[in-house]
């Protein structure tokens, strides 16, 4: 799956990484371990955006804990940004600057729907969020194809806590 990275269109488009560091990643690994990142990182603005959206737009018999559920889960979200940019610039690459470049990145698709009931909304975000763990899952092979433990390790935390999501989200719309 690496090599499927490092031959797509999405690379492309990835700023490079252009920064002098003490990395002793080789050039190549960082251009590809940033380009990956930086997708990751739209994508993680996407689903953080469309996740907060549908907090504030929940409705229904169960509004409390759906809020709720909406919320925490936006905030677990967000969290992983900062992680995700500061790691970029520590291996000496380029990260995301507008959110111009994060439309241009992001694979999560976007939901401008005025109406959409809680169920489909936890259907759509379960998803988007098994989405993320592919995405993140195939991430964690380049930073291992490169020996970028540190990125790995970053990671395996975040593929566990989407799992978490993902889980969640699956029991929330089970019938009783």
């Amino acid at each position: 799956m690496a090599t499927s990275f490092r031959k797509s269109a999405a690379r492309r488009k990835a700023p490079p990484a252009l920064l002098h560091t003490t990395s002793d990643l080789a050039q190549e690994e960082k251009t590809d371990i940033t380009g990956v990142l930086n997708i990751l990182l739209a994508d993680v603005f996407a689903l953080y955006l469309k996740t907060k959206s549908f907090h504030w737009h929940v409705s229904g018999p169960l509004f409390y804990g759906n809020h709720l559920l909406l919320d925490e889960q936006a905030a677990a979200i967000f969290a992983m940004t900062d992680s995700l940019a500061e790691r970029v610039r520590k291996i000496g690459g380029l990260t995301i600057h507008s959110i111009g470049e994060i439309a241009r990145l992001q694979r999560i698709r976007d939901n401008d729907e005025d109406y959409v009931g809680p169920k489909d909304m936890f259907a759509e975000l379960r998803e988007d969020n098994l989405a993320l763990v592919k995405s993140l899952r195939e991430a964690h092979e380049v930073c291992d194809e490169a020996g970028d433990i540190a990125t790995a390790s970053l990671i395996e935390v975040w593929v566990d806590e989407a799992e978490r999501r993902v889980w969640f989200l699956f029991e929330a719309t089970r019938p009783d």
